[in-house]
């Protein structure tokens, strides 16, 4: 089964609606190869329609420029786009498509298909708090910036349920980034405060 995975750039306090002032200064060839090795899992880009004007706004001419990112601008060209957006859209960007029918119905098909190496979502916040729902997000690949922006969008809206998470992999940058690969779990068993009485410290 290919996998769904959430990739974005969030604030220690958990804003993921990225301002560049905080988050150009932390970008470093290691966060360029973390980037890089997320886009490598996938075939199929699923972005909101707010992304991808942003995208499309910028990586054509990248590309076209043909300057140090023209290579990542061309890889980003040649993948499949898939466009959420209740709007109709005119594509100038090679290989965009509008998402037709259902986003729920659509991830699960492409989640099943057997010829589909992934699908990614980079940004496009709305897009993935509807899959985190609905539990078809199979992986969140955070890079966690030692800032508190204290205003923006956050990842995680306020809800009835927790989502549990299990940390497959994390690695610390120079510049104080943390990259941390969530993946869905169970809930852990229920437990108060008395079953763990014998953990809390001794004192002196």
């Amino acid at each position: 089964m290919a996998k769904v995975i959430s990739t974005l750039f969030i604030s220690a306090d958990g804003v993921a609606e990225i301002d560049p002032d905080w988050h150009f200064p932390y970008f470093d060839d290691n966060m360029g190869r973390a980037v890089g090795e997320d886009y490598d899992t996938a075939d199929v880009l699923l972005i909101g329609r707010e992304t991808y004007d942003s995208f499309a706004g910028a990586w054509p001419d990248r590309e076209a420029a043909g300057g140090e990112d023209a290579s990542f601008a061309k890889q980003l060209g040649d993948m499949r786009k898939i466009v959420v957006s209740r709007q109709p859209l005119t594509f100038s960007w090679r290989n965009s498509e509008l998402l037709s029918g259902d986003l729920l119905d659509t991830v699960a098909a492409l989640r099943a298909d057997p010829d589909s190496r992934g699908v990614l979502i980079p940004g496009s916040i709305s897009v993935v708090q509807q899959l985190l729902a609905a539990g078809l997000v199979d992986e969140l690949r955070l890079l966690v910036h030692p800032v508190a922006a204290r205003k923006g969008r956050r990842l995680f809206d306020d809800g009835g349920t927790p989502y549990h998470l299990k940390v497959t992999a994390t690695e610390a940058f120079p510049t104080g980034v943390i990259r941390v690969i969530y993946a869905p779990t169970d809930a852990p068993g229920a437990v108060g405060y008395d079953e763990i009485t014998d953990q809390v410290p001794a004192g002196s």
